[in-house]
């Protein structure tokens, strides 16, 4: 008996009516919208040196933001044949990080800087689904679209930008040939772990100026993140704050009283609250020296207690 080709597999699966996985969806777009070819040879598209150096200047405090949590993601996973590579919102690849060793099989599969790994270039992979679907997603060895693609396996997650929106995908390749589904399920966890955390530490360099509050009780929503400014009003979010807290999904933030996002008890309102704030700093500031803060608000220290007691602040 003749074994079929992964073409015809994919191919034949892509046309079938029954089959609705999310895998033979991603097959299906491939086949039927972008009309690709699942035996096309062709590598991936590649910019020129000019055209990547404009698309990372464009990105490039996202890119100086992400360059530690690639460096500490290789670490952990370049010894074993893998290749850390980080998109554009396109699927085109504008850093990476590489092992001489492993260094010529992934630039003839054409995993290297400038090359587009869109769904719609590449057929179902894992930099391109995962940007295409939103989500963390593995793609491994036959599961991708194009057969000369069958040899590595693919672990991704997205990364989304302060305003909500799709930025980036972070990739980790793999050439070996014994990788396990188990061991791809251990590095994609530590993807998305990195991913998130590249998209918490781009989300505070956005807002230098503001504080930011975690937004969530979990240690592990450590993107669940609210920028707040020196008037206690919540002026951004992360995409995952945005979705917990049931905010714009995406696009302009409205700004909004930090207490009323968190649910903070505050039976203060108007401007007692501003004024409550304003005498508790300078109480701090002079280190609960009462005669201080009232030199340094311009009152007295009689009418400094009188507010106090108003405001509900004791002397410490």
């Amino acid at each position: 008996m003749t074994q079929r080709s992964h073409a015809d597999i994919v191919a034949e699966r892509s046309q079938s009516t029954s089959a609705s996985s999310a895998l033979t969806a991603s097959w299906r777009r491939s086949l039927m919208r972008y009309g690709l070819d699942p035996g096309a040879g062709r590598r991936p598209d590649r910019l020129s040196h000019a055209e990547l150096a404009e698309r990372r200047l464009l990105m490039e405090q996202f890119l100086t933001c992400a360059a530690p949590q690639l460096d500490q993601l290789y670490t952990l996973v370049g010894l074993s044949g893998c290749n850390v590579l980080l998109t554009d919102a396109t699927g085109v690849v504008l850093d990476q990080r590489v092992s001489d060793a492993d260094a010529a099989q992934f630039r003839d599969w054409g995993l290297w800087q400038g090359a587009d790994w869109s769904e719609a270039a590449q057929g179902t992979n894992g930099i391109g689904t995962c940007l295409v679907e939103g989500r963390q997603i593995t793609i491994h060895r036959d599961e991708h679209f194009h057969t000369r693609n069958t040899g590595m396996s693919c672990m991704d997650a997205p990364i989304w930008g302060p305003d909500g929106r799709l930025l980036a995908a972070l990739d980790v390749s793999s050439a070996r040939a014994d990788q396990t589904e188990r061991y791809n399920r251990l590095i994609g966890a530590q993807v998305a772990q990195t991913a998130r955390a590249i998209e918490a530490v781009y989300f505070r360099a956005s807002f230098p100026k503001a504080r930011i509050v975690l937004a969530s009780d979990d240690p592990a929503e450590a993107a669940t993140l609210l920028a707040v400014d020196k008037d206690d009003l919540a002026i951004g979010a992360t995409r995952a704050a945005r979705r917990a807290l049931g905010l714009e999904r995406e696009g302009d933030f409205r700004p909004r009283p930090a207490a009323d996002l968190l649910g903070r008890d505050d039976s203060l309102s108007g401007f007692d609250k501003a004024e409550r704030a304003a005498v508790a700093r300078a109480l701090a500031r002079a280190e609960g020296n009462v005669s201080a803060a009232a030199r340094a608000l311009g009152i007295g220290r009689a009418t400094l207690y009188r507010r106090m007691a108003r405001l509900g602040l004791g002397e410490r």
